[in-house]
């Protein structure tokens, strides 16, 4: 029987890593495969995925050893992960208009590495301020996406503080066993 990721805090934390790191590797390849160059607001929506997968493969390493400090430490990436969609709903309401964003957000590698390379750079180099969405699927921008994506991933580090891990599960049925 398959174990779900809302079933097992070990399983959780694995999915919670897995996840993390293929968002901030689409970035990337999104930064270096095909030019875009992130501004300020998006390389601040990266910190919770940089920071989040190695703390929820250690979340899900501590519930697998049925340590008690798996639950905070899911507790902690669900308020990271919180954040995480809080700056990627106000960097997509700066791209929407809805409100202004930093004055300061106009690319963050805009500026040229060599002055040989400079035309050629300014060729294949996309600056995208934080008001100007680089991409959109079905409407939807990459910051967009990084909102909800974390927000999902939020809600399953906060389901998996509630669900036991599997050694106390089995602890449990044991001495439910032993009593009868």
């Amino acid at each position: 029987m398959a174990t779900s990721p809302l079933r097992s805090p070990a399983a959780a934390g694995l999915a919670i890593a897995i996840v993390a790191a293929a968002t901030v590797g689409g970035a990337l390849v999104f930064e270096h495969g095909f030019g875009y160059v992130p501004c300020m607001l998006c390389l601040w929506e990266r910190w919770p995925y940089y920071l989040g997968a190695p703390l929820a493969l250690l979340a899900g390493l501590l519930a697998l050893r049925g340590h008690a400090a798996s639950k905070l430490l899911f507790a902690g990436l669900a308020v990271l992960f919180l954040g995480g969609a809080v700056l990627g709903a106000y960097h997509a309401g700066v791209e929407w208009g809805f409100w202004p964003g930093p004055t300061s957000c106009a690319g963050a590698n805009a500026a040229p590495t060599s002055a040989g390379g400079l035309l050629a750079q300014m060729k294949t180099t996309r600056i995208v301020p934080c008001d100007r969405a680089a991409w959109r699927l079905l409407g939807v921008s990459l910051a967009g996406y990084s909102a909800l994506i974390s927000l999902g991933l939020a809600a399953v580090a906060a389901l998996a503080t509630r669900r036991p891990s599997r050694a106390a599960a089995h602890h449990r049925a044991g001495s439910a066993s032993q009593r009868s």
